[in-house]
């Protein structure tokens, strides 16, 4: 195999967390290039890369937040257009892998069959548990693109999915982890070849910001390759994500309650990918959200939450028309 092309994408003042990563990765010697977007950062992170002294670092700076989606499609094609990389890393700038990542990927890779564009690999993070439960066994389906759900619910799952967490909580497995295969995955932790992406092509712009990468990373499914969990090859988030931390309370949700721009984009992304290759049955969707809506709706009457439901109402109402792009801020 040729270098390996490591790619992040980083925003507002995350040095301390870019930096880490970043030097990590560094210390491979199978890394070629390190391409670092840089989506309108608060500080000049070219002149912190400039003082790590490599010349294998290229930052594209964009004045814009280019989000997510803009972000990962500059890196993957200023890769695959200006690199004799055969193999692209995604990590986000929180994202530090455990050590010997870069050979055991290697050595995975030489071991799992499929041709270079039908298969692609995914760090496991211990902390996910439904991705622990996959590699132990689990059927992935339990989890992704259920049928006809609404923003995860179903009413017609309610008794399965209760026998379910019983179970889980009843038998701690403890069989050993193996890798498995996800229909899609994050950015961060995919490990892919460049005969992949010349199939499947960049992430979608317009999607802007969450559930893009499952949209992208779905098209590997689609063509008939697989996307394998390596649970050898770990990455921990040095960063928290949104919604740690946050407290159920009677008659509240937390969509409503911690309503922003990234619950919007979430929501809208979601109703637009999940509406292309979740919903089986128009009918039992709609039952599924006609339930799920009236929740939230009495939910935002008890807990005066009702301009945060009339937003979440026109997040779903654009995904499901298809009205993507950079929204404007009236919208969050």
């Amino acid at each position: 195999m040729s270098k390996i092309s490591v790619l992040t994408v980083t925003y507002g003042d995350r040095w301390q967390f870019l930096s880490r990563v970043i030097e990590l990765m560094l210390g491979y010697g199978q890394v070629g290039n390190i391409i670092v977007v840089n989506n309108a950062s608060t500080y000049n992170v070219s002149q912190k890369v400039a003082e790590l002294n490599d010349s294998r670092i290229t930052v594209i700076n964009s004045e814009e937040n280019l989000g997510s989606a803009g972000g990962y499609k500059a890196a993957i094609k200023y890769a695959f257009e200006h690199t004799n990389s055969d193999l692209f890393f995604l990590l986000d700038d929180d994202n530090l892998p455990r050590e010997n990542v870069i050979p055991d990927l290697l050595k995975n890779w030489e071991i799992i069959a499929g041709a270079n564009n039908k298969k692609a690999f995914f760090c496991l993070r211990e902390d996910r548990a439904k991705h622990v439960k996959i590699t132990q066994g689990e059927d992935p389906y339990r989890y992704y693109l259920v049928p006809n759900n609404f923003l995860g619910f179903s009413v017609f799952n309610i008794l399965k999915n209760q026998v379910n967490k019983l179970n889980d909580k009843l038998n701690k497995s403890d069989t050993p982890q193996q890798p498995a295969t996800i229909p899609y995955a994050p950015y961060g932790g995919m490990f892919m070849h460049r005969e992949l992406i010349a199939d499947i092509g960049y992430p979608n712009e317009d999607m802007y910001l969450y559930v893009d990468d499952s949209e992208y990373t779905y098209r590997i499914t689609q063509n008939g390759g697989k996307i394998w969990i390596i649970p050898q090859c770990r990455i921990v988030d040095i960063d928290k994500s949104q919604g740690i931390g946050y407290k159920k309370k009677p008659f509240h949700s937390a969509l409503l309650d911690q309503w922003n721009f990234r619950i919007y984009y979430h929501i809208r992304n979601r109703m637009y990918f999940y509406s292309q290759v979740a919903v089986k049955s128009k009918l039992l969707f709609s039952i599924n959200k006609a339930l799920y809506l009236g929740y939230l709706k009495a939910v935002s009457l008890i807990s005066s939450k009702q301009k945060e439901y009339k937003k979440l109402l026109g997040a779903v109402n654009d995904g499901l028309s298809g009205n993507l792009g950079k929204a404007d801020e009236t919208k969050f």
